[in-house]
């Protein structure tokens, strides 16, 4: 397993756009950009492509009007571009309405020519316009398996338990919060995540204000989390940057695969993603 350069991005949903081609256009750059700049992966945060709302008619189907504009008029010419050989973009989430007719919060997932997506599992109270998807997709690029976990996803410990023993590398955690205790509760979600699995987390928020119901106020940083196992000893294992609110701003990060094989091989050290668990029973002494 090779190393992997990952770019974590912030996105300013308000930020001043002519168009949506404009804006599309925008975070397709700051896309192709890092990829020549040595970049492998990039992460948008949650809900980056709520930037278009104000492109489209505001009211009760905004979100499925929103979703209508990326994926009927934008998306198509954009695939092409995002499609390079050994890179990867999540490209935050956007709304997308299936064949079931249901709205769901989707990640489109774009690894060397294969387009891929992941759906968010678990929804706040604000998102009861949405339906939750079905499952966790894994991914794998340069011998590095990843999954996208969305936003309050992460902060569920049952994925953590699904994802046990599934060799999951990295995961990508696109998210959204108007609070520093939503960004708190993420963080800090994030950091056991890659305790419990034995992998890296990183994470990248949405910033700035935009005329929305869902995402009118957001705060965020990027993050980026590594086991807590001798082979990382010397790492800076929880870093963080200052909370934003507003701009567009990144951190490169590495995947650094020989130590994850390293922290595998060893099994003189308490590892916790290295135990074969079966749940426990619980017991109440009172009945």
């Amino acid at each position: 397993m090779a190393e992997l350069t990952v770019d974590l991005m912030t996105c300013d949903v308000g930020a001043e756009a002519a168009s949506p081609e404009a804006f599309a256009d925008f975070l397709v750059s700051r896309t192709t950009d890092a990829w020549d700049g040595g970049a492998d992966v990039v992460l948008f945060p949650e809900f980056s492509w709520l930037g278009l709302e104000r492109f489209v008619e505001g009211g009760p189907g905004a979100l499925q009007a929103v979703g209508k504009l990326f994926w009927e008029e934008l998306w198509p010419g954009m695939s092409s571009k995002l499609t390079r050989s050994d890179k990867a973009v999540v490209l935050g989430t956007v709304p997308f309405v299936g064949t079931d007719g249901m709205l769901r919060n989707r990640a489109p997932v774009v690894v060397g020519d294969h387009v891929g997506y992941q759906d968010k599992l678990n929804l706040t109270p604000w998102e009861s316009a949405f339906s939750p998807g079905e499952g966790v997709q894994l991914f794998s690029l340069g011998g590095v398996r990843f999954a996208v976990i969305i936003c309050l996803d992460i902060e569920i410990p049952e994925l953590s338990v699904a994802l046990r023993g599934k060799g999951v590398d990295l995961i990508l955690v696109p998210s959204a919060t108007e609070s520093v205790l939503g960004v708190e509760r993420v963080g800090r979600c994030a950091s056991a995540r890659a305790v419990e699995l034995g992998c890296y987390v990183g994470v990248s928020h949405l910033v700035g204000r935009a005329k929305s119901e869902l995402v009118d106020e957001n705060v965020g940083r990027l993050a980026w989390l590594t086991p807590s196992q001798v082979p990382f000893e010397k790492d800076e294992r929880e870093s963080g940057s200052a909370i934003f609110e507003s701009g567009f701003e990144v951190n490169r990060v590495v995947v650094d695969g020989a130590k994850l094989a390293r922290m595998r091989r060893r099994r003189a050290e308490t590892n916790p993603s290295l135990l074969s668990v079966d749940l426990p029973r619980v017991m109440d002494e009172n009945l």
